[in-house]
């Protein structure tokens, strides 16, 4: 299935037969563990066949567990795994609250930084995904994690870059489910990828509900 998400070029989601374009933010909706693997395993795998940048968090197992169940689900060796700069596997603390406090604006530093630092050699393509449930822990300051979620908006578009949140829907609650389609442009569940109808346009969602967090350019 091809949709159109941005003018970007196009690439292979990995999973479902997607194509879409650079540029764009997925909410991935899953009930169960197939369903998230399904997602995650072809999205990773086909960043590994095309030599893209993969980064992922896993939460929902350990990272020892994850690389061993993506190796031999993708039919890759371990070792290969581990000595591949292109495959960062990172612990959640790691990405989203590595000072012990989430902080959309620190989210922003750090996702550019990342994203300069990966450029410097040349052009390269990203992909990002990582299991949202971390934010069900009491980390101090996850009731801004949706002012992240729509400010990531602002980021994503005009980059080479995909990210997929997976979101599952067995462990948040219906309220919180929709804030994570108000906040995400696209969604893939039940193996459908589409663009969402439920998606509000950061600057209306922030105003509305974070004000604090709209953007500008010194923030």
């Amino acid at each position: 299935m091809k949709i159109k998400s941005s003018d970007q070029p196009e690439l292979n989601l990995g999973f479902g037969d997607h194509v879409c374009n650079w540029g764009i933010h997925i909410a991935g909706l899953y009930e169960n563990d197939t369903q998230r693997d399904d997602i995650i395993y072809g999205f990773l795998n086909q960043g590994l066949i095309e030599k893209d940048i993969d980064l992922f968090c896993p939460v929902e197992r350990s990272i020892d567990g994850f690389i061993d169940s993506f190796a031999s689900h993708c039919g890759r060796k371990k070792s290969e795994l581990l000595t591949n700069d292109n495959f960062q596997i990172l612990p959640a603390k790691d990405i989203y609250y590595p000072n012990g406090t989430f902080s959309p604006f620190e989210m922003d530093k750090n996702l550019n930084s990342f994203f300069e630092e990966s450029q410097k050699n040349g052009p390269r393509n990203i992909r990002a995904t990582a299991e949202m449930v971390w934010a069900l822990d009491a980390v101090p300051g996850r009731e801004h994690l949706f002012a992240y979620e729509s400010r990531l908006n602002y980021f994503i578009p005009g980059k080479p870059w995909v990210s997929i949140c997976m979101y599952n829907t067995t462990k948040f609650s219906g309220s919180t489910i929709m804030d994570v389609l108000r906040t995400h442009p696209y969604t893939i569940s039940n193996g459908v990828l589409m663009q969402n109808p439920y998606f509000i346009d950061p600057d209306i969602w922030l105003a509305e509900n974070a004000p604090q967090f709209l953007y500008s350019k010194d923030s």
